[in-house]
């Protein structure tokens, strides 16, 4: 290994690093933030390519987190993010490594878990930004020659120019200071004699300039922690997340979220069917994704009638999806939220937000396996919300669907695609005639209903209904019961029984199904 390089940079004021940015890493972590929340690094923290980086005694879940990093080139306060990237002088590859176990005395401020010497290496070499479209910027890591990392900037839930417009909101960024802009889906643990390589590049822009391969080879430390502070705490949770998940951390699946086989649903005894999981996924802590397998399948084995009923027995009436129906008969949809607005058309607006690459346009290139878009147009369907092009991209990207209370336009295109979509109506005019693409994963209101970022949606003939993530599970076990139920009254009435006492059934016929449920 040749020694380590030079800092391409001098020692910054401040480094700022973003949480969770990018579209990949939220789908891996099952948490879809609205705005980036930050944290500091101290400038003791840089280290040069080349070098090394010790994991300290005592600690098993060092983690890699390959980065595009920011160098401020002139002062920024309360700037607009149009104006953003003209004060950044160049970009750069960062590693923000962190120990996992060093997190919770901290609660997000990251100042022990990353804050230690040599936890931030830098460089080689900087790219000078006005060369290079913000939006184009590819990062990649490596671990001992095997490529884990591969992601680019037009990925992010929050664009760099945002990032930066929102920080000078809060405070000057002074020349030289560094933005670690967030890691993609790929960090894990890494252990001492490995070889960690980071590169950030601009592979369509001329020149396809590169910051060369960013060098940091992990030792193991030998001094243990003192008796006075906090000490490092490591647990499954704390596993899963450094790892990446479960699996790859060598645990079992999390009891609280497994459900039984969906094929033996059928046969199950009421009394078990009443037994959904104590611990909901998507509680307050809880960052597993809360559509497992098993929820989309019994989900998306009922009506949406039914589940609206479910819904409506613990009161909540206001979660259907207003006046929006399939563009193909018979289509269904289950998936979890992602969410875009759009606000009224103003010229001046349009001219700002409307063009290049919009809130639209992020929206649909940042959808995942699973994710269903759902989008606030005011109940306006007379313009397109969602074209071809935009549904193509959608559906190559594996995205369950998407929901919206405007129109959509090309809708025989759309419809032939096989996405599912959802709409108030279709029209020809795109979306400038009476929107701006405003802002993407927030609240919205589509077809009268509250949407939020994570929440479940299902949709069929009858129309959508969206389930907040604390009640997919009890929902999805009550429906398929109440379905349950409804075939043996249905068979009954097709026998010739009046519904009187039977629907809803009374004691006798409760006794009834129950027998007939046994037997089953």
């Amino acid at each position: 290994m040749t020694a380590a390089q030079q800092l391409p940079v001098e020692r910054p004021g401040k480094i700022v690093a973003v949480h969770l940015s990018y579209a990949s890493r939220a789908a891996q972590r099952g948490r879809t933030p609205a705005h980036p929340s930050y944290f500091f690094k101290p400038a003791s923290s840089l280290a040069s390519s080349g070098g090394t980086v010790e994991r300290p005694a005592g600690t098993e879940l060092l983690a890699f987190e390959g980065e595009v990093a920011l160098v401020i080139g002139t002062a920024a306060r309360n700037i607009e993010p149009a104006d953003a990237w003209l004060h950044v002088a160049a970009v750069t590859a960062a590693n923000d490594l962190g120990v996992y176990e060093l997190r919770a005395p901290d609660k997000g401020s990251n100042v022990r878990s990353k804050g230690r010497d040599g936890y931030t290496p830098l460089g080689p070499a900087l790219i000078q930004a006005a060369d290079v479209d913000p939006d184009a910027l590819r990062v990649r890591t490596w671990v001992n020659g095997t490529l884990v990392q591969d992601d680019s900037t037009a990925k992010l839930l929050f664009p760099l120019a945002e990032i930066i417009a929102d920080l000078s909101q809060h405070m000057t960024l002074e020349p030289g200071d560094l933005i670690l802009t967030g890691t993609p889906a790929g960090s894990s643990v890494i252990n001492p004699g490995d070889v960690v390589e980071v590169e950030v590049d601009a592979p369509t822009c001329p020149g396809a300039p590169t910051s060369g391969r960013l060098i940091t080879t992990v030792t193991q430390g030998s001094i243990g922690f003192a008796d006075y502070g906090d000490k490092p705490a490591t647990d499954d949770i704390q596993r899963a997340e450094a790892w990446g998940s479960r699996e790859a951390a060598g645990l079992a699946p999390d009891p609280a979220t497994q459900v039984p086989d969906a094929a033996a649903l059928a046969t199950a005894q009421p009394a078990t069917l009443a037994q959904p999981p104590t611990t909901q996924p998507g509680a307050s802590g809880d960052t597993t994704p809360v559509l497992t397998d098993e929820l989309r399948t019994m989900l998306n084995s009922v009506a949406v009638a039914t589940i609206s009923a479910q819904l409506r027995k613990r009161g909540f009436n206001e979660v259907s999806v207003d006046r929006v129906h399939p563009l193909a008969p018979g289509t269904r949809v289950v998936g979890q939220a992602r969410t875009l607005r759009f606000v009224p058309y103003r010229p001046d607006l349009f001219k700002t937000h409307g063009g290049g690459y919009n809130a639209q346009k992020r929206a649909f290139d940042s959808l995942g396996p699973g994710d269903v878009l759902v989008v606030e147009a005011r109940g306006l369907d007379t313009t397109g919300t969602v074209g071809d092009i935009l549904a193509l991209r959608a559906k190559v990207l594996g995205a369950a669907g998407v929901v919206t209370d405007g129109g959509v336009r090309d809708a025989r295109a759309v419809a032939d695609l096989g996405l599912p979509t959802f709409a108030q109506g279709v029209h020809p005019a795109v979306l400038g005639r009476r929107h701006i693409p405003w802002e993407t994963d927030v609240t919205v209101a589509c077809g009268g209903a509250c949407v939020q970022p994570g929440d479940v949606i299902v949709g069929d003939d009858d129309g959508v209904v969206v389930i907040p993530p604390t009640l997919v599970a009890e929902v999805a076990y009550g429906s398929v019961e109440q379905e349950c139920e409804e075939s043996f009254i249905a068979e009954r009435v097709a026998e010739g029984h009046p519904v009187d006492g039977l629907y809803p059934m009374n004691a006798e016929w409760k006794a009834r199904y129950a027998a007939w449920r046994a037997n089953r």
